[in-house]
């Protein structure tokens, strides 16, 4: 699960396993396999970077910093 920020500052968080196409329209638009469409703050890059740590986070475990 990651955390994203609508476009009105709500912050609210993903299954990232749901997640089917990721698109800059130019907005960051995260479509869902469910066919759910959310339009949110967070950049394609930033979305990724998020979807890998929380990956990382589950198969490592969390990372100091």
């Amino acid at each position: 699960m990651i955390t994203v920020t609508r476009l009105n500052n709500e912050v609210f968080v993903i299954n990232d396993e749901l997640i089917e196409k990721l698109e800059a329209k130019p907005d960051t638009t995260i479509t869902l396999l469910n066919g759910h469409v959310y339009i949110v703050k967070e950049n394609v890059e930033e979305v990724i970077k998020k979807v890998i740590e929380y990956k990382k986070s589950i198969f490592i475990g969390p990372q100091k910093e």
